[in-house]
């Protein structure tokens, strides 16, 4: 405990990624009494200091989700996810930083301010789970944990050369929103590494009964996931450039060309190919604004002010969910389901496909969305994710893993997109992958290590 403060005294200052900490004193009481449980009683997480992404709700702390009148919201019990990791034996320090209502791939709020990438601290680290990032990359925490609607999880491991997973959904408790009709959003786990990924994992998955769509696998099934194939001799990867005519930088274009010739000398059969998923930006779009609508619902009952605090884009996309009609979110899932469809057929080919983690290397702190890409004008503030958003409505899971760097210096994420279900291939996958290259291995030039 005593080395994650030094280290957090050392670097927080310089990115700002975690919040409301505990003092050290108080850190220590909490390692003390880890220190005396018995070496029997003792889980997989035993004294591992943890960070809880600032949405998630964790006894004695607030969760302010980066809203200023959210401030001093302070939780009054563990969410499911925090309790299993509680009982394997974490120990809670503080949240991680994120955007406000964790709308957009750009950590920033009004209430702790931006949250800087450790590769080029004038660079964004990507969002929405960018505190969890930066923490990690810099040494301040061993393992982290994230959610992920349009690529909260991706994102920010790409730009900040980490592991980020999206698991299935229904993988992991689900916290709060849609049970079943549009659920987008899952929470899943971050680290430098997919085997630490994979054993954060192990704690946060299993079934979960409120949840109506839970999976039913114990957490301790994707353990088998770090014990990798020597090669992926057999495994068919379909490559996609850019999932269908999406803009894509071409030097992310460049790392992600390399990461299908490392498959390739893995044994595995590469093959451009991608599913058809050409209307799965309009059902995000639409299916995201319609939970915001009930956030905004929400507001309205409780904080009548509220649009004097929040940025532009949460009331823009706040209020697209107002405008609404039943039949256009009716609609959106009957696309949503023709979509799933093509996927499972996509992948009775393929074993895996894989993709950029984001469209565009880390961007300027000052830049609040990406506007142009390649010279085409992007409508919102979500399009320049859409190689993100579009995976999350096949709810297939998907992991960024470090791919490769541009000739600045800035990570690039490759994403890996697994079967319908199939969290443990993708993360067999993933970890060959990750061995076969050691991109992890380059350290920011913010870090303690």
């Amino acid at each position: 405990m005593n080395e994650v403060y030094d280290r957090i005294e050392a670097v927080n200052g310089q990115v700002n990624a975690l919040v409301n900490l505990l003092p050290r004193a108080s850190a220590l009481e909490l390692a003390q009494a880890a220190d005396d449980v018995p070496v029997a009683e003792r889980g997989p997480l035993h004294g591992l200091p943890m960070a809880p992404k600032d949405a998630v709700d964790v006894a004695g702390f607030p969760t302010t989700w980066g809203f200023g009148p959210w401030a001093n919201q302070v939780a009054s019990e563990d969410e499911e996810l925090v309790a299993r990791m509680r009982r394997a034996g974490a120990l809670f320090i503080g949240k991680s930083n994120m955007p406000e209502f964790g709308l957009g791939s750009n950590t920033f709020n009004s209430l702790f301010g931006a949250t800087l990438n450790p590769y080029d601290p004038e660079k964004t680290p990507g969002g929405s789970s960018g505190g969890a990032a930066v923490a990690l990359a810099t040494g301040m925490l061993p393992l982290a944990d994230g959610s992920d609607m349009g690529g909260s999880l991706r994102n920010p491991a790409s730009f900040c050369n980490v592991v980020g997973f999206r698991p299935s959904i229904g993988r992991v408790p689900a916290n709060r929103g849609f049970g079943w009709f549009g659920r987008l959003a899952t929470t899943g786990p971050m680290a430098r590494t997919v085997a630490d990924t994979t054993l954060l994992f192990s704690i946060q998955a299993g079934p979960y009964t409120p949840d109506p769509i839970t999976l039913p696998e114990p957490g301790e099934t994707f353990l088998d996931a770090l014990v990798p194939p020597e090669d992926l001799s057999g495994c068919r990867i379909a490559h996609s450039a850019d999932l269908g005519g999406l803009p894509i930088a071409p030097e992310v274009s460049a790392v992600i060309a390399d990461c299908a010739t490392v498959f390739e000398k893995l044994g595995a059969e590469v093959t451009a190919a991608e599913p058809d998923l050409k209307t799965a930006m309009d059902v995000f779009q639409t299916q995201r604004a319609a939970g915001l609508a009930t956030l905004g619902r929400s507001l309205d009952r409780t904080i009548p002010d509220w649009r004097d605090h929040a940025k532009d884009t949460a009331i823009w996309n706040i209020e697209k969910g107002f405008e609404l009609s039943s039949d256009e979110v009716l609609d959106s899932e009957l696309e949503r389901t023709r979509l799933y469809a093509n996927i499972v057929r996509f992948f009775d080919q393929y074993d895996a496909l894989i993709l950029p983690a984001a469209q565009v290397p880390a961007f300027d702190t000052t830049t609040d969305w990406v506007k142009t890409i390649n010279g085409q004008t992007l409508p919102t503030y979500i399009d320049w994710m859409t190689v993100c958003c579009a995976i999350t409505v096949t709810s297939c899971p998907a992991i960024s893993v470090p791919g490769g760097f541009t000739e600045d210096g800035l990570p690039v994420g490759l994403q890996i997109v697994g079967k319908p279900r199939g969290d443990l291939d993708l993360l067999r996958i993933a970890h060959a992958f990750e061995q076969a290259t050691l991109h992890y291995q380059r350290k920011p030039k913010i870090s303690c290590e």
